[in-house]
């Protein structure tokens, strides 16, 4: 008899939340990519759900170049005026904008780094991704030093929409931070 399947309660019942807790929230990822997407997506939930951003995913792939840094850094203003006319991601004429920025930023990062991932982890203890040993969510941080420091550092180089909440989920997307549940069938 196969054990139940046991989830962190935040993601309900919604297939897709519970396919994006299962396959991506809290794993170690490397991918410049994934780092990017990741970068602007949760830039783009600041004031808003998770699961709107979650459902918007796939129009933000499209319009943002399939998250290639480097198209979107190359994004001009008649280009962010088109995103915005396009109900497939959230239409915050700011956001685009800063997420164009955040392209920029991220290249300039990289090239300072080697990588953003050596960026972001320049601020871990040990250069390590922190696991935690969470048995309920209300145990569960919405910020940490670590957050503060990049959100602060990245605020510096001129981010926005990108303050201590919105970076701890950020690491909690990217796996920097793992805080399923210690019951959580998904844990390892």
């Amino acid at each position: 008899m196969a054990e139940p399947i046991i989830r962190c309660p935040w993601c309900g019942n919604d297939p897709e939340y519970m396919k994006y807790h299962d396959e991506e929230w809290g794993k170690h990822t490397k991918s410049e990519r994934t780092l990017f997407e990741f970068l602007i997506l949760e830039s783009a939930q600041a004031g808003l759900s998770w699961i709107t951003i979650l459902k918007k995913r796939a129009g933000y792939r499209k319009l943002f170049a399939d998250f290639d840094v480097h198209r979107v850094a190359a994004f001009d203003d008649e280009e962010i005026d088109r995103i915005c006319l396009d109900p497939a991601v959230v239409r915050h004429r700011g956001k685009i904008a800063a997420a164009v920025q955040a392209a920029r930023i991220y290249i300039a990062l990289q090239q300072e780094y080697g990588s953003f991932y050596n960026y972001l982890y320049s601020f871990m203890p040990n250069e390590q991704p922190v696991i935690q040993l969470l048995d309920n969510m209300q145990q569960a941080p919405t910020s940490s030093a670590e957050s503060d420091a990049i959100a602060k550092d990245l605020k510096k180089r001129g981010m926005k929409f990108f303050g201590t909440t919105i970076c701890y989920a950020y690491m909690q997307a990217v796996g920097m931070v793992n805080n399923h549940l210690a019951n959580c069938s998904f844990r390892s």
